[in-house]
């Protein structure tokens, strides 16, 4: 009995992880994690940047969905850098998925 119910514990868990992790799938299938990682600099910022400076603003889903679906050159508005981001060829859904996931981690 004491078993089952060790066992039964980590189902909250479970069911609360899996949006996180299927979010995070989500971002590598779209191309995201190739400049990008949930925390340490790769060729991008890193997601804990992003959702820092945009957390707080109400249209930060819309700004940045539309950000990653045009991508940008060094200079322009928005950049973290020298670096260019290419334009997404994903979803405008999955992207909005992948900011909210990011927004909130």
């Amino acid at each position: 009995m004491k078993k089952m119910l060790r066992t039964l514990s980590f189902v909250p868990t479970l069911l609360l992880a899996a949006p996180a992790l299927a979010d995070q799938a989500l971002a590598m299938q779209n191309g995201c994690m190739g400049c990008h990682k949930p925390e340490g600099q790769l060729v991008g910022p890193d997601f804990k940047q992003i959702a820092a400076r945009y957390r707080d603003n109400p249209g930060a889903v819309e700004l940045l969905t539309a950000k990653v679906k045009a991508g940008s050159q060094p200079g322009e508005p928005l950049n973290w850098g020298q670096v260019m981001m290419p334009a997404s060829p994903g979803n405008p859904d999955d992207i909005r998925t992948v900011i909210r996931w990011m927004l909130t981690h």
